[in-house]
């Protein structure tokens, strides 16, 4: 937001050193008007470019819109809000505050060292101008291989203080062993320092937006302030210790966050990282299907567990009566129904009243009477007559299987493997899998394979920005093209792009960060950063070339290269405070987000990572790289023009 100041400032300051040696000084608000002038309108448009760089986030949907969209609001009408008081109120206050007393820029010990270095290395580039170029080409072609080693991701892990274990059982087990299998789980994890308490719950709570069943285990592990920690832990090192601390047979572990966990539950209906649904007519096939994935998968690098839902391993009580023996003893089918339903479910006898307070009365057979299939065969069944008859003469009692929980989308019923992924990025990961799954399963007509979990989430996330980002390139296009008139310039500053995309890349491998959303938002950010340094340098440049070919036409003279690279010179060293500047400001406001370790900061850093890393490869183009490619495109347009000579001859010296 104070980049525009920055540059008409120094500015203002240039044209009063300079005023000094002229005749008629000007007055003191001409100067101010004259210098706002010169860049006012192309800083204007700067700051659009800016403001327009962030139209793709305005795109983003569901989970990362609502993240992203408050910052998008917040940098836009900022940047809109800095672009109108850069040609309103900035020139005002210049004119009231700045005054005489501006110290010549060569005062400056950290000028004169800038100076002292830069000059002799844009002299040496402008010398020789296609090898700087092929290097700067060089080292763009370069980047290619940390890009290829990126991981990708949806969003980067969010540290809430907290680890919540979430795994599943097979179908059936019991309510006493479902209580043992947790209580073992829970005092595991207690047992780590860090943990400062466990809290474990299994099954259906009493509402009805849990649909959790008794397999269903959701355990939080709140963790200690970092103060408290071991020297050298870190999340990730707790997750894994418990992993490895956490070992139940025939149970897998699957480890997330809280909010994490039920962000993910809502979006996709996925508790892990990487979730396969398996789409098809028939239940039976759709679990063999998931318990063939089961084996397939834990031969993929980076597989933590694999959990395939069972569609048909629950195990029912499935009573058929005999209608013949039925009747036989005079019964009815209602009759032995009201019977087993007595036994076995209960029936209401009555209320208890305790105040306000009704409850039910419920009587059945004792657990030790029903807990059997050949018990509950020995209920007894009174017929008209008075005799009684055992159950088990009047139906056949067994214990068959089905399906614990049948599920459907789009129509089809559908069965769901959980993947739990560690030590590796989701998208790579999804990559093997899918290559392995290709090779080794064989799906049955009318049965397709869907990736969903995180994956799906980064899939979708990533086909908008696919979309969004080229027309907001040709959006920053027009803009730049409105402010210079001229295709050739808007090109140079479109170049700026890569080279800054190119640093960021380089950062981001250095950190070890994946790609996700938030890294591409930190690219979305430094684009407009970088197409505004580099407008800020043409500024200069243009300025530069246009006051030398005017001073050569007034004598009736050609310029020449020599004249070009003069004028390149004095444009870049002359105004390498401001750039720099800019530059510095950006970096060094952004730098503190890098070394933060609050909550928060895992996303924060990744979106500050390309624009630190992005901003010192853009701001080498900037001084080194772009004066060359605009002293090539000068001269060619000289050439084309047929007005460069080499040298002046002495007869074209002398004015006609």
């Amino acid at each position: 937001m104070i980049d525009a100041a920055i540059v008409m400032v120094e500015n203002l300051h240039k044209h009063m050193e300079r005023n000094r040696a002229s005749h008629p000084p000007r007055t003191h608000w001409q100067l101010v008007r004259e210098s706002a002038q010169e860049v006012g309108g192309s800083l204007f448009v700067s700051l659009l470019i800016i403001t327009a760089s962030f139209l793709p986030v305005f795109a983003l949907q569901d989970q990362e819109g609502r993240l992203f969209k408050p910052l998008a609001w917040t940098k836009t009408l900022a940047m809109g809000s800095a672009a109108l008081l850069s040609i309103t109120l900035v020139p005002v206050a210049m004119g009231y505050f700045i005054r005489g007393g501006v110290k010549p820029e060569e005062a400056n010990p950290i000028n004169r060292f800038l100076i002292r270095i830069y000059r002799p290395a844009i002299q040496f580039v402008l010398r020789y101008r296609w090898q700087t170029v092929a290097v700067a080409v060089a080292l763009l072609v370069i980047t290619i291989v940390p890009y290829s080693r990126l991981g990708s991701e949806f969003m980067p892990p969010l540290n809430e203080g907290s680890i919540m274990d979430m795994p599943s059982l097979f179908p059936g087990v019991g309510a006493g062993e479902a209580r043992r299998i947790i209580q073992q789980r829970d005092a595991a994890l207690a047992r780590i320092p860090e943990v400062e308490m466990v809290l474990g719950k299994i099954g259906r709570a009493e509402t009805a937006t849990d649909m959790a069943p008794l397999s269903m285990i959701e355990t939080i592990a709140v963790l200690k302030d970092k103060s408290q920690w071991r020297p050298g832990v870190s999340y990730d090192s707790i997750v894994s210790e418990a992993n490895n601390t956490v070992r139940t047979p025939g149970v897998g572990n699957m480890w997330s966050m809280p909010i994490k966990n039920r962000l993910d539950m809502l979006a996709t209906g996925i508790k892990t990282p990487v979730g396969i649904k398996i789409f098809g007519p028939d239940l039976t096939t759709l679990d063999r299907i998931g318990k063939q994935i089961e084996g397939l998968l834990p031969a993929v690098r980076g597989t933590n567990t694999v959990f395939a839902e069972r569609a048909v391993g629950g195990r029912y009580l499935d009573v058929t009566i005999d209608r013949g023996a039925v009747a036989r003893y005079g019964l009815t089918v209602d009759e032995v129904q009201m019977a087993l339903s007595t036994a076995v479910g209960g029936m209401e006898a009555g209320q208890v009243i305790e105040g306000r307070e009704r409850y039910g009365v419920l009587v059945r057979y004792p657990r030790e009477l029903r807990d059997d299939p050949l018990k509950i065969a020995d209920v007894l069944v009174t017929t008209s007559s008075g005799a009684q008859v055992t159950l088990g003469g009047l139906a056949r009692i067994s214990v068959v299987e089905g399906s614990t929980l049948i599920k459907s989308e789009d129509a089809y019923l559908n069965n769901i493997v959980y993947v739990d992924v560690r030590d590796r990025d989701v998208g790579s990961y999804v990559a093997e899998a899918k290559g392995l799954l290709e090779k080794q399963l064989r799906l049955p007509p009318g049965y397709r394979l869907q990736w969903s979990g995180q994956y799906e989430s980064m899939q979708r996330a990533s086909q908008r920005l696919r979309i969004v980002v080229p027309i907001t390139l040709l959006i920053i296009f027009g803009l730049l093209y409105f402010n210079f008139r001229s295709i050739a310039e808007s090109l140079i500053v479109m170049l700026s792009l890569p080279f800054a995309l190119a640093g960021g890349v380089w950062l981001m491998w250095i950190l070890g960060y994946n790609l996700s959303v938030a890294v591409a938002i930190g690219f979305i950010a430094l684009a407009g950063v970088a197409a505004q340094t580099a407008v800020i340098l043409l500024i200069y440049l243009d300025q530069a070339w246009h006051r030398i070919r005017g001073e050569r036409q007034s004598f009736n003279r050609k310029p020449t290269r020599d004249d070009l690279h003069a004028a390149v010179e004095f444009g870049t060293v002359e105004r390498l405070r401001p750039k720099t500047m800019t530059v510095a400001a950006v970096t060094l406001s952004l730098l503190p987000i890098l070394w933060s370790q609050q909550t928060g900061s895992d996303v924060l850093k990744r979106i500050a990572a390309p624009m630190v890393g992005g901003l010192i490869t853009s701001a080498a183009l900037t001084l080194i790289v772009l004066p060359v490619v605009y002293s090539l495109w000068r001269e060619w347009e000289m050439r084309a023009g047929r007005e460069v000579v080499e040298r002046y001859t002495e007869a074209e010296a002398t004015p006609s």
